[in-house]
C-alpha cells in the first residue's frame, strides 16, 4: 500500500491494523516474533489477533572492526550465528575479528534474552511459519538479520511484517524472507516515528509484561 498513508496513533493501533492484513494466517499454527523493543507492542496486537503464540526474536548485529555501523554478520539465540560473506572478503575480516565482535555482542543478547522472557523458554519455531513483526522499516538491516536467524533456527516459512517502511527498503527484504507484508509504503519517508501520533519509546520493563503470558497489563 503506497498511497494515502496515514498515521498511527500508537503501536498498538498499528498492531490491530496489521493483524487485520495478517487475518489469513489465524489457526495456522504460525508463531508471531516481536523485534525488540518497538516491535513487540505490534506484535502483541497481532499474536492476540491470531490467536498465535507470541514471543521475542533478539538478535545483534555484528560490526565491522574499523565501520561497526556496517553489519558483518549476525547472531541469535540458540548459538546461530549469520554471516554476510561478501563483506567479510572485501574488509578481509579475520577469524579473530570475528570472534571479537561475537563476543563482545553475544553477553548482550543474552541479558535481553534473560530480562525479556523472564526466564521462560524461547518458543520453538521449527517447522512453522515465523511472522517477525517490527514497530517499522526504515533501513531493514536489523529486519533483515531477524529473518535470516528465524530461518537459521528452523522456522519453514518466513514473512516479515511492519505497519510502515520506505519503499527500498520493503522491496530489498523480499531477498531474506518469503514474503513481506507492510500496510504503508510512503514515497516520501524520513524516519519510521514520523508515522506514528505517540511513539515514545518502549522500556524492557514494558516489553517482558507483554510477553508474560496471561492477561498483560
Amino acid at each position: 500500500m503506497s498511497g494515502g498513508a496515514v498515521r498511527f496513533t500508537d503501536r498498538a493501533d498499528a498492531g490491530r491494523r496489521l493483524a487485520a492484513e495478517l487475518g489469513f494466517l489465524r489457526d495456522s499454527g504460525a508463531v508471531v516474533l516481536g523485534l525488540p523493543r518497538g516491535g513487540v507492542p505490534v506484535a502483541f496486537e497481532v499474536a492476540a489477533e491470531l490467536g498465535a503464540p507470541l514471543d521475542v526474536i533478539v538478535v545483534r548485529k555484528l560490526g565491522l572492526p574499523a565501520q561497526p555501523e556496517l553489519a558483518m554478520g549476525a547472531i541469535g539465540e540458540g548459538g546461530v550465528r549469520i554471516l554476510n560473506e561478501a563483506v567479510l572478503r572485501r574488509a578481509q575480516v579475520t577469524a579473530a575479528d570475528l570472534a571479537a565482535a561475537e563476543e563482545r555482542e553475544r553477553p548482550e543478547l543474552d541479558r535481553q534474552a534473560r530480562q525479556f522472557r523472564a526466564g521462560r523458554p524461547r518458543v520453538d519455531v521449527t517447522g512453522r511459519t515465523a511472522v517477525l513483526i517490527d514497530d517499522g522499516i526504515a533501513t531493514g538491516s536489523t529486519a533483515r538479520a531477524a529473518c535470516l536467524v528465524a530461518r537459521a533456527q528452523g522456522a519453514a516459512r518466513v514473512i516479515m511484517a511492519a505497519p510502515v517502511g520506505p519503499p527500498g527498503s520493503a522491496a530489498a527484504l523480499r531477498t531474506s524472507c518469503d514474503e513481506v507484508r507492510c500496510l504503508q509504503t510512503p514515497a516520501s519517508f524520513s524516519s519510521v516515528g514520523e508515522w506514528y501520533e505517540d511513539f515514545a519509546p518502549v522500556p524492557d520493563a514494558v516489553v517482558a509484561a507483554l510477553l508474560r503470558p496471561g492477561p498483560s497489563g
